[in-house]
């Protein structure tokens, strides 16, 4: 009985499954066929929503240039707008201009300064006075002491020599004597050859006794790095007992991306920079581009070489390196006076008058407050140089208003002449704001009498603005007939800013006169 309960709840669970699936699917399809309602005749006014994916932003008759860009046209802005919204301008000129590339480093040993302790002869060590890495020592200052049987042999001959010398030479035959100074000169010899100092040579002749212990000197002064001598200790001539270096000197090695190796060359200044320092400045230059490719970052090692007073800076640390890269004479402008207008970089040349041409430009690298123009303006040009945003939403307007031409109702005939009337546009409040205004028209027709029972809209379109996330706004307000050829009716604006407005008159369902203007509105967004 249960097994059968579970297969009839089991198809009815089923049945319901393919008819929602069924229902969604007709409910997709329908609303893919179907096209949106259009808003009523009666309605006062239409406001643009945001645009969906996959949408068409830009109203239909607004002209596109290639790339999806929209058509910027030149802005004639009064000297009052241009006040308002901030606008100032800067002169194109050529400048003497270098480019600091800022890369991360680390400092290392100046391999060139680096000195190694090791003995001609093998030995036991025996006493060790440097006894500690990264201990400081001096020049000829005494490492350690070393047992070899081979220096106290070499001693005892070189004694011997000496000796022999002595009596040869009161001998009357002048060959015992020449011999008696050829093996005094191999002994000595045989010392040098083992490293021992003219100064322990000279005592070695002085005091006539073997010397059983070496004191073994530092080549050079700085810090140890690497220390193998211990006490007791047996070496050979291939132990490198002691690596000694020289810190007042250090290598940074910078690593800099392969695209801006080209610019470097040896010899170029440089700054470093380190945290542990902060407002302190090491100046050093370039010593050399090493000649590989790190495949894993696509980077380049440049050497570059730093006096280190003090030994600020130690061997490991990180630093951030900055590199003057000289560029020569280059023509320059401010860098807020380049707009990024979606792929394409613009500029706004002043012709003066509040006549601002925006044009395309192609720009070069980045110098702090400054960029580098390639193509598109000349010396001695005046740009905008703040507010491009707000001159640019203004081209934009004006750019596609040009290209706007709302659709006009026809009857299925051929559209009659426009007959010369004449429209004067008001707003209550003047100027508009965000929000509920009341728009009034007036028509007078070519005798010169008002104009009765035309058709009247006014229709408020400001373009998308992606750099802000705003989608295209568009008002159209129907206007009623007042008598005595006005026009009036309530519109909704959304935004504050500049609208363009296209008055359209129709009378017998064709349009007989149209007026395109500007609207500044105050308010918020």
């Amino acid at each position: 009985m249960k097994t059968r309960t579970y297969q009839v709840v089991l198809a009815a669970a089923v049945a319901v499954c393919v008819l929602l699936v069924a229902t969604l699917a007709y409910v997709l399809l329908h609303r893919e066929r179907t096209a949106p309602v259009a808003a009523s005749d009666s309605q006062d006014t239409v406001v643009a929503r945001g645009p969906k994916a996959g949408s068409q932003t830009t109203p239909p008759g607004i002209a596109m240039a290639a790339g999806d860009q929209p058509v910027l046209a030149p802005v004639q802005l009064s000297p009052q707008r241009l006040q308002e919204i901030g606008v100032t301008t800067a002169t194109v000129a050529f400048k003497e201009v270098s480019d600091d590339l800022s890369v991360p480093g680390n400092v290392d040993i100046d391999e060139e300064r680096l000195s190694y302790v090791q003995t001609r002869f093998p030995g036991w060590i025996q006493n060790v006075s440097a006894d500690a890495a990264y201990q400081y020592v001096r020049k000829g200052q005494p490492l350690f002491t070393i047992y070899s049987p081979d220096v106290v042999s070499s001693e005892q001959e070189y004694l011997l020599a000496r000796q022999n010398q002595k009596t040869f030479s009161q001998d009357s035959h002048g060959m015992a004597s020449q011999e008696g100074g050829w093996l005094l000169q191999a002994a000595e010899e045989r010392l040098r050859q083992f490293g021992i100092p003219a100064q322990a040579i000279a005592d070695l002749e002085k005091s006539g006794t073997v010397e059983r212990e070496i004191a073994i000197d530092s080549p050079a002064s700085g810090y140890i790095t690497e220390r193998n001598a211990l006490p007791n200790a047996y070496v050979q001539p291939e132990t490198k007992l002691y690596t000694i270096a020289d810190l007042s000197t250090v290598w940074v090695y910078a690593n800099v991306f392969q695209d801006d190796v080209g610019r470097l060359k040896p010899g170029d200044p440089a700054q470093v920079t380190v945290d542990a320092y902060p407002g302190r400045h090491f100046n050093g230059r370039i010593d050399q581009i090493l000649p590989q490719v790190d495949p894993a970052t696509r980077t380049v090692r440049v050497r570059l070489v730093f006096n280190n007073p003090g030994v600020a800076l130690k061997p490991g640390m990180y630093v951030d390196v900055a590199i003057a890269v000289p560029l020569g004479r280059q023509l320059v402008v401010p860098t807020s006076a380049v707009l990024q207008a979606g792929s394409r970089s613009l500029a706004f040349v002043n012709h003066g008058g509040g006549n601002l041409e925006p044009r395309p430009v192609e720009t070069g690298p980045q110098l702090d407050d400054s960029i580098v123009i390639l193509k598109g303006l000349k010396a001695g040009e005046q740009v905008v140089s703040s507010a491009n945003f707000l001159v640019d939403s203004e081209a934009q307007l004006q750019g596609a208003m040009a290209a706007f031409s709302p659709s006009s109702p026809q009857t299925g005939a051929s559209a009659a002449p426009a007959q010369q009337i004449q429209i004067d546009l008001s707003t209550e409040p003047s100027p508009p704001h965000t929000g509920a205004n009341s728009v009034r028209v007036k028509l007078t027709g070519a005798d010169g009498r008002p104009l009765a029972g035309a058709q009247t809209t006014a229709t408020f379109f400001m373009p998308a603005m992606p750099e802000m996330g705003m989608a295209a706004v568009r008002a159209v307000a129907t206007l009623a007939d007042k008598g005595n050829g006005q026009y009036e009716g309530p519109v909704q604006l959304g935004s504050s800013g500049t609208w363009k407005v296209t008055v359209t008159v129709a009378r017998g369902g064709q349009t007989v006169g149209t007026k395109q203007l500007s609207v500044s509105t105050t308010g918020g967004m």
